[in-house]
C-alpha cells in the first residue's frame, strides 16, 4: 500500500510505502517515506515531467524560497518560470534522496521495527537504491515517461542510474558535471571528512541524536574539506587572495588571520545547522561506490530502442569532477550508439560553476531541452 500525503515537517508532499524496500546490499528497509516537492502543473498526458536529483548537501526545494534555510532554492537560478526548467512549461519533481535528512528515510529517522531512531544501524545505501526509491515515486505519480533527468554533481550518478536502470521511463538525460565511477581522489577527500565526523567524541558512534548531541565539530571541518573541492584556484584568490580578516597585522596564533579562513568556518558552522552528520556518512559512501559504466554497457540495447537523448556537461576550472571524466561518459555512450551531445563551459568557479549563474550552461540546456519532444 503506497500513500501520498501533506508533509507536516517540510512543506511538500511524502510518499508512505508499506512494501519492503530491498537494498544492493541484500538488507531491507520497511515503510520508506520519500519526502518531495513540486513545481508547474502535470499535464494531460503526462509527458512534460522532469525529475531533478540534487547533489550531497541539496534537499527537495531546488526552487523557490526555501523553507528550512529561509533563502533562495539551491537551483532557482535554473528553476521557475521562464527560466531554463521552465515551470510554466514544465513539471518538475525533486525528491529527498533515501538516506538523506530533510523527510526522506534516513539515519535521523524513526526505525519503524524499533521505534529508535535508525542511527549507525541504519543500512548502507547506493546510488541505485537512491534511483530505486525515486522511480516508485515516479510510478506512484503514474508518470510513465520522464522528459528528463537532470543533475550535477550527486545528482549526475542519479541521472546516469537512471539510463543504466530504467531507460524505458526516459526520454532524455542530462549530466552536468559527473562522472561514471568516483575516482580515488574523490573517495580520499570523502574518508577524510567522514573520519573528522566519526573521531569527534559527541559522534557517540552514530548514536548522538539520541543520546542528545551532535558531532558539531567533525562535521564542519568534514564541510570544510568538501567546500574546498567546489571551488577553483582561481575562484579562491578572486574572492579572497590573502586578504587579511578585518585587521592590517598577522596575530601571529592559530586564531582567524585570513578571510579565507573565515569563510570557511562560517561554511562549516551554517551546515551543521542544518544537515545530519550521519547522512554525511551514508551519502558519501554511496557516492563512493558508485561505478554505472557495466550496467550502462548491459542495458545499451534498451538505451538504444527507447531513443534516449543525453547531454552531458562540464566545467573548464572542475577539477572536483573535471572534462576528462565527462569525456569519459561521451565516449561510453557513444562506443554503445546512443545519441550524445557535449559541452564544456568556460568559467572559473570551480565545481560549483553548476549552481551559479553560468549562462552559457543555462543557453545549453535550455536548447537541449526544447529539442526533446513531449
Amino acid at each position: 500500500m503506497r500513500e501520498i500525503i501533506q508533509n507536516i515537517k517540510y512543506p511538500g508532499f511524502i510518499l508512505k510505502c508499506d512494501e519492503e524496500l530491498i537494498l544492493d546490499s541484500g538488507k531491507s528497509l520497511d515503510k520508506v517515506e520519500i519526502a518531495y516537492q513540486t513545481y508547474g502543473k502535470l499535464n494531460l498526458d503526462k509527458s512534460n515531467a522532469i525529475l531533478v536529483c540534487h547533489a550531497l548537501t541539496g534537499d527537495q526545494f531546488p526552487a523557490e524560497k526555501n523553507p528550512i534555510t529561509k533563502k533562495k532554492g539551491w537551483w532557482d537560478l535554473m528553476i521557475g518560470p521562464g527560466k531554463t526548467v521552465d515551470t510554466e512549461k514544465y513539471f518538475v519533481i525533486c525528491s529527498n534522496v533515501l538516506g538523506g535528512c530533510v523527510g526522506t528515510t534516513g539515519p535521523n529517522e524513526i526505525n519503524p521495527k524499533t521505534n529508535k531512531i535508525y542511527g549507525i544501524d541504519f543500512p548502507t545505501i547506493t546510488i541505485q537504491d537512491m534511483v530505486k526509491v525515486q522511480k516508485i515515486l515516479i510510478d506512484e505519480l503514474k508518470i510513465e515517461k520522464l522528459l528528463s533527468v537532470i543533475g550535477g554533481s550527486m545528482g549526475s550518478m542519479q541521472v546516469l542510474q537512471w539510463a543504466a536502470s530504467y531507460p524505458e521511463s526516459l526520454r532524455s538525460i542530462i549530466s552536468i558535471a559527473g562522472a561514471l565511477k568516483h575516482s580515488a581522489q574523490n573517495i580520499a577527500f570523502d574518508e577524510a571528512g567522514r573520519q573528522s565526523i566519526m573521531l569527534d567524541p559527541n559522534w557517540r558512534k552514530g548514536n548522538y541524536l539520541s543520546e542528545d548531541t551532535k558531532p558539531e565539530n567533525g562535521l564542519s571541518v568534514a564541510r570544510m574539506i568538501a567546500h574546498i573541492t567546489y571551488l577553483s584556484d582561481a575562484a579562491f584568490q578572486k574572492k579572497f587572495g590573502r586578504n587579511l580578516q578585518e585587521k592590517k597585522d598577522l596575530s601571529f596564533g592559530f586564531d582567524i588571520d585570513f578571510q579565507v579562513e573565515s569563510y570557511l568556518r562560517y561554511q562549516g558552522k551554517s551546515f551543521v545547522d542544518r544537515f545530519d552528520a550521519n547522512s554525511y556518512l551514508y551519502m558519501t559512501r554511496a557516492m563512493d561506490y558508485f561505478d554505472v559504466s557495466e550496467q550502462i554497457i548491459k542495458n545499451k540495447k534498451s538505451i538504444i530502442s527507447n531513443k534516449i537523448r543525453f547531454l552531458v556537461v562540464s566545467f573548464t576550472s572542475d577539477w572536483l569532477f573535471p572534462t576528462k571524466e565527462s569525456r569519459g561518459i561521451v565516449s561510453l555512450l557513444n562506443s554503445i550508439g546512443s545519441l550524445v551531445s557535449s559541452a564544456e563551459v568556460v568559467s572559473d568557479r570551480g565545481h560549483d560553476s553548476f549552481l551559479l549563474d553560468e549562462h552559457q550552461l543555462f543557453k545549453i540546456t535550455t536548447g537541449f531541452l526544447k529539442g526533446i519532444k513531449s
